[in-house]
């Protein structure tokens, strides 16, 4: 009843990213055991697959100019994409992937994917304010991956004070369950936040999301419009990751891609002193200073 009871938890883009093609127990016994078919399993949508060569080529090239430079808008990466990369494309195709990566040009501050405008936005909680110790404030955000065959999504969750990546899980869509059961799973393991902070795109202004938080008993903070500053510390990283690592790698699969992160993500929690805590690693800070308390 209890396994029973856990499949049922998890959404199926979950379930097949837990899927390992290389482990002993075959396929099908692990789509068995996760309670999906095969047939799930080996479908792949054309956000993974990317069937048009030359449209996966764009998006990553994208993605690299946009990492780099979060404030430019559609001409400037025309330009870069054409005298850089060679890559000539008209402004409704570009605008289109913008919106399919997820990316928001038109403000100064990078946001991953558009709001919904029906539904409540909350205010930020955290300017001038500087977390005293771990657990006190996390920073949440969403990212357009590439991959010489595809691409996916990955969503990060950074503790502000010890900079410790507490939680991060990867997608082919862009959907919300795979972001709330990487909230749940963080919590599961290093305690719930006082604070989480976000973006005001789709996935963090869903009922989903908000009512998550709320049962946990989360404050709920939102970048303010254009305020590329508001959750720097997470998005920090994400460019850390895909210019130290992701960029210089080649990958074919959601795999291969998972395991790269994965070896990053543990050399940087663990091995990786941090100017701004004294060169001391962010899990020696986070495991040593761990003393949750709801004070802001």
């Amino acid at each position: 009843m209890v396994k029973k009871n856990l499949s049922k938890s998890i959404d199926n883009e979950t379930k097949k990213g837990l899927i390992n093609p290389e482990c002993e127990i075959p396929i099908q016994q692990q789509c068995r055991l996760l309670g999906i078919s095969r047939s799930s399993f080996y479908y792949r949508s054309k956000v993974e697959v990317g069937s048009d060569e030359k449209e996966i080529k764009t998006k990553n090239a994208i993605d690299r100019i946009w990492t780099e430079n979060p404030c430019y808008g559609c001409r400037r990466i025309r330009v870069i994409l054409k005298e850089k990369y060679q890559i000539q494309i008209g402004k409704r195709r570009l605008r289109r992937y913008l919106q399919e990566m997820g990316i928001t040009v038109i403000y100064p501050g990078p946001n991953l994917s558009k709001r919904n405008l029906k539904h409540k936005i909350y205010p930020y909680l955290l300017r001038n304010v500087k977390p005293e110790h771990p657990n006190q404030v996390w920073g949440i955000d969403l990212t357009y991956v590439g991959m010489n065959r595809g691409w996916m999504y990955l969503v990060v969750i950074i503790d502000w004070k010890s900079r410790m990546v507490v939680g991060y899980s990867y997608s082919n869509t862009l959907h919300t369950g795979f972001v709330i059961e990487c909230v749940k799973e963080a919590i599961k393991q290093h305690g719930k936040p006082f604070i989480i902070n976000s973006d005001q795109g789709a996935q963090f202004t869903s009922d989903e999301y908000i009512n998550l938080l709320k049962s946990q008993g989360i404050k709920i903070s939102m970048n303010g419009r254009g305020r590329s500053t508001d959750n720097a510390i997470t998005e920090r990283f994400i460019r850390n990751l895909k210019q130290e690592q992701l960029y210089l790698m080649e990958y074919d699969n959601g795999h291969q891609l998972r395991k790269i992160t994965a070896e990053y993500i543990a050399k940087y929690n663990w091995q990786r002193p941090h100017q701004s805590l004294d060169y001391q690693t962010p899990c020696k800070v986070y495991y040593s200073t761990k003393t949750y308390q709801n004070v802001v």
